[in-house]
């Protein structure tokens, strides 16, 4: 059974062990990376960062918006806050995150996936945060994360000096930081499927292996090593980004419910969404609108 089959089938299958609710709604949540398109915090109505608000991106959409140019410990309230909001009590998220995204959702629930939070109304006030329904739990409750270009294990275009805006994010985004900035084998048994570009351009070069102009495929693909990864066929690696959860050809482990679920074999999508949900962003939104009921 493919992984995202048995998740839903299994997620069916304990909703059918507890009484139905009919306050029970399930939300996407969509977490934007670096910068963030000069997007309204606290404000989930506001998706100028990724396109169209019209566009079909999953069940009861939410744009989690946060200070993309803030490191990520700094920010990462917003992420919790979203996720006390609609994804506790009997309600539950699915979440798509792009690049710097995947650092916010990694660490939330790294480092606080197993803390008891208030269960909330899903009601947020103007600074994006929501009344106490009563009662507790511990993390939050969500079906999976799909990842665009993810930027889990940072970028050589922070390492080399490549983004030099002087924005606090960029010293996360250096490969050796976000790699220790928290333990990306915990993700509290949620999976993370990986969807990684690979239409790099020549200024690309320092990049390791595929890229996408702005990241390499291990981080894209959650490899647990860095390493210049590329896809079947392709010389001057060291080794294949191989899909699913399968270790690169050279053995290099993914991450701990990491699984690779689109590899640009045909190099079409490079990193950017230009305020119009494209390239990689365009494959996870047509993803989401298929699978996030």
């Amino acid at each position: 059974m493919h992984i995202r089959t048995a998740v839903l089938a299994a997620t069916a299958t304990a909703a059918l062990l507890v009484a139905p609710e009919a306050s029970a709604t399930n939300y996407t949540l969509w977490i934007h990376g670096k910068n963030g398109g000069g997007t309204q915090r606290g404000n989930y109505a506001d998706f100028a960062n990724w396109g169209p608000t019209s566009a079909a991106a999953g069940v009861n959409k939410k744009a989690v918006n946060w200070d993309g140019r803030q490191k990520i410990s700094v920010e990462n309230f917003r992420i919790r806050d979203a996720l006390d909001c609609f994804c506790t009590g009997t309600n539950w998220c699915y979440v798509a995150v792009h690049s710097a995204g995947d650092l916010q959702i990694g660490y939330a629930l790294s480092l606080y996936g197993g803390s008891t939070r208030n269960i909330k109304n899903a009601t947020p006030n103007s600074s994006g945060v929501c009344g106490d329904a009563g009662g507790t739990q511990v993390g939050w409750n969500i079906k999976w994360v799909n990842v665009a270009s993810g930027a889990g294990g940072g970028s050589e275009l922070a390492d080399y000096g490549e983004w030099a805006t002087g924005d606090a994010i960029v010293g996360d985004l250096m490969t050796s930081t976000a790699r220790a900035m928290y333990n990306h084998n915990t993700t509290r048994s949620v999976w993370f499927y990986m969807f990684a570009g690979a239409k790099g351009t020549a200024y690309s070069g320092i990049l390791d292996g595929q890229d996408d102009e702005a990241v390499a495929y291990h981080s894209t693909g959650g490899v647990s090593a860095k390493g210049g990864f590329c896809n079947p066929g392709d010389w001057f690696c060291d080794g294949t980004l191989n899909t699913g959860t399968a270790a690169t050809s050279n053995g290099k482990a993914k991450w701990s419910y990491h699984t690779v679920s689109f590899r640009d074999d045909s190099e079409a999508h490079n990193h950017y969404q230009n305020g119009n949900w494209e390239n990689i962003v365009g494959v996870v939104r047509a993803d989401v609108a298929t699978y996030a009921k």
